[in-house]
């Protein structure tokens, strides 16, 4: 019988099976930022276990609220700076040089097919765009991973979601996603892993598959997961071409990862995404969801345009499109924060920033403050945001705060107009 791609890794990594079902894993990588990782520092402090595993496995970031916005942010990042510099963990991105962990992490090479990554992060499940097994955990399986580099799991069933038909103009990843995720609803993929397939899937970039894995969790899913393919080869390329005498030779290494023909799934969907239109949520889950044209005319009061899940240049330049020219309504404000500073500069060279500001936007520096509701675009009590961001909890984004998930091109229409708009219209 065949395996799924995480049943692949699951095998590859084994350690130890301590119960049946508990799956002990080596790690490839543990990811830190600034928010989560100081307790875990402090608690082994406390036991007097103040160790890494493996300095050059463990990737370091304050991406959450760079630069600190008070005096308990402050004391996170110190903690979190301090650690790095004890142990010389090479991988420390320190403000000036950080970005969204989702974004920057990937962004450097570090997540490669088939490695195993966790971080005390829900959206850790980002990384499985590269054919990887990457969770967010508790603090403390962040602290044996850190002291040991092994977490345990219990095996995730795969649901399989083949895409297939062809995009239609105008509808991109994030609005496939939100239509899945509305599809499954938000406990649908509970310990499962969400593996996505289908001509849909080979079309897109990686920076379109990584939209598509960092919302797995909004289902309820471990992890989101694609198939290496020579994309993702031609992504991490630059990275990995000392491991591989040509491209094809990295492809043929990296396809034993792709789950076999025969694999067996907990549940396998297939979606036609030819008369998908732009998708929009309402209320206070991620899957309430509508199609544009039923949320069209809701009036907001901010635009958000960022975040592990779309502030990507793929993105930005999908929002610069329909911005290029125009102006953000009176009665809103957009606010604009590319992921990295790598984008920020390609955003630059590119013109696209000055479009942001020549249509009004306020452009801060790479950080995940606003979409959580800590920093650089908090929302006021019953006010309303279009964002690209993850999530639409009550009070995500600011207490008593509303907020409509979309794609950046939606979002971009949004903020011309003042209420949702389907940027088709314009």
């Amino acid at each position: 019988m065949g395996k799924t791609l995480a049943e692949k890794i699951f095998d590859a990594h084994l350690k130890d099976e301590p119960f049946p079902g508990t799956k002990v894993l080596s790690l490839d990588r543990v990811l830190c930022h600034e928010i989560t990782t100081p307790v875990a520092i402090a608690d082994l402090v406390w036991r007097n276990k103040d160790r890494v595993f493996d300095r050059d496995k463990i990737k370091v970031v304050i991406d959450h609220v760079p630069p600190s916005k008070d005096s308990k942010t402050a004391t996170q990042a110190k903690i979190l700076r301090e650690w790095a510099r004890r142990h010389e963990i090479p991988d420390f991105f320190d403000v000036g040089h950080n970005g969204v962990c989702h974004a920057i992490f990937p962004e450097k090479g570090y997540i490669r097919p088939g490695f195993t990554a966790i971080m005390g992060d829900s959206h850790t499940c980002t990384h499985g765009a590269f054919g990887a097994f990457a969770a967010g955990v508790g603090t403390t399986d962040l602290e044996v991973g850190i002291l040991k580099g092994v977490c345990a799991f219990r095996e995730p069933t795969t649901i399989r979601v083949n895409l297939n038909g062809e995009l239609p103009a105008g509808v991109y990843a994030k609005d496939v996603i939100l239509y899945v995720i509305a599809q499954l609803g938000v406990n649908g993929a509970t310990d499962r892993v969400i593996e996505f397939r289908g001509p849909i899937v080979e079309q897109m970039s990686m920076e379109a598959r990584m939209t598509l894995c960092n919302m797995a969790i909004e289902a309820g899913g471990t992890c989101g997961i694609c198939m290496p393919d020579m994309t993702t080869v031609d992504y991490l390329w630059s990275f990995i071409q000392a491991e591989f005498a040509s491209k094809e030779a990295a492809l043929a290494d990296y396809r034993k990862w792709v789950s076999d023909a025969d694999a067996v799934y907990d549940r396998v969907m297939d979606i036609d995404v030819s008369v998908l239109e732009p998708q929009v949520t309402f209320g206070y889950k991620p899957d309430c969801v509508k199609p544009v044209s039923e949320m069209a005319g809701t009036p907001v009061d901010q635009i958000y345009i960022g975040t592990c899940t779309n502030g990507r240049i793929e993105d930005l330049r999908q929002a610069a499109a329909v911005l290029k020219g125009k102006k953000v309504a009176d009665s809103v404000r957009g606010i604009v924060s590319p992921a990295t500073p790598k984008i920020f500069s390609q955003a630059l060279e590119e013109g696209i920033i000055k479009v942001f500001m020549d249509a009004g936007f306020c452009v801060t520096n790479p950080t995940c403050g606003a979409c959580l509701g800590m920093s650089n675009g908090v929302l006021a009590e019953d006010e309303v945001c279009a964002a690209t961001s993850n999530r639409n909890f009550n009070g995500r984004m600011g207490k008593g705060g509303m907020v409509h998930l979309m794609s950046p091109s939606t979002a971009a229409a949004t903020a011309i107009t003042g209420v949702i708009t389907d940027a088709r219209t314009l």
